[in-house]
């Protein structure tokens, strides 16, 4: 132990003690009544240290992540708390995250996602249009060199560029008829090639 990780122990050690001399000393009277209190106190304290502890477990097992099964063909993606699928994947090296949405016929890409995977926005040609939710959008047509999921790798899928930025990235049609079947099971969209 270094002296710093002593001195923290020593001054919890001697907090503690003047916390309970003052608990036992000042509520003698109603001593009981103190344990009980002190108990749940603890029991509050060591609840919380025990939730920091394993709060990336907790995180994991609430908030399951998607899976690539590259031996089985399949990539298991589960239905978050708002009711969508979000699929994490590599473009040109750098991590996209895409709502899956089976009503749309193209990759949408925002401006952001764009310029992360080295795609200038401010040099792109918006000739194009997509209907989306949110209404008309100008668009233009731009070729992603790697498009990674996992170990499976596509190289120079046609996507879009949304001229109005999107809050996140959507995955269309034109990418999910790559695979052979896509199926809703058990809260979990499985894509299988």
């Amino acid at each position: 132990m270094d002296d710093i990780s002593l001195g923290n122990l020593t001054y919890l050690v001697l907090l503690t003690a003047m916390l309970l001399f003052f608990f036992l000393s000042d509520f003698r009277r109603n001593l009981g009544k103190t344990l009980q209190y002190m108990l749940a106190w603890g029991l509050i304290i060591l609840g919380m240290v025990a939730a920091i502890g394993m709060w990336e477990d907790i995180k994991r097992a609430a908030l399951p992540s998607q899976a690539v099964l590259a031996d089985s063909g399949r990539i298991e993606i589960p239905v978050s708390m708002d009711g969508h699928y979000y699929l994490e994947a590599e473009l040109n090296g750098h991590p996209v995250r895409f709502v899956i949405d089976t009503g749309a016929t193209d990759i949408l890409l925002s401006n952001t996602d764009a310029a992360a995977i080295g795609i200038d926005p401010a040099a792109l040609r918006f000739n194009g249009r997509a209907i989306t939710a949110n209404g008309e959008i100008r668009t233009a047509v731009v070729l992603v060199e790697d498009f990674a999921v996992g170990s499976y790798v596509d190289r120079n899928v046609p996507a879009r560029v949304t001229q109005g930025d999107l809050d996140i990235s959507l995955l269309g049609m034109s990418y999910l008829s790559r695979y052979d079947q896509i199926t809703i099971t058990q809260g979990r969209l499985v894509l299988t090639r």
